[in-house]
């Protein structure tokens, strides 16, 4: 293979795993956006569970994405312990969907 062919194979390659890796960027970035990540973590309860907790609990379920996108904009309380998780009304049916999406994924 030619240097010039190397090259742009290599960055071709680089751009791929952008994105590739983009979307849980993004994700990540919703999440904090909305402020979801000040009560949650991916890895450890704080005020709420831990997003691998509720990927767990939903583990299974055929409607799980819808499940948890209604909760979270819904909010709730009794599910995880005493202190409610306030609604997330103004947040759009579409960011809930991809946050229980990505929540549902591992966080990744």
């Amino acid at each position: 293979m030619k240097p010039f062919s190397r090259s742009l194979f290599a960055a071709l390659c680089a751009m791929g795993g952008l994105i590739f890796a983009a979307p849980s960027f993004a994700n990540l970035a919703l999440a904090q956006k909305n402020a979801c990540m000040a009560c949650h973590s991916v890895d450890k309860k704080l005020v709420g569970p831990a997003y691998l907790e509720v990927a767990k609990k939903y583990e299974g379920q055929a409607d799980a994405q819808a499940a948890l996108a209604k909760s979270i904009k819904a909010g709730g309380s009794g599910k995880w312990g005493p202190v409610p998780m306030p609604a997330q009304a103004a947040l759009s049916d579409a960011d809930a969907s991809t946050l229980a999406g990505w929540i549902l994924g591992g966080a990744k």
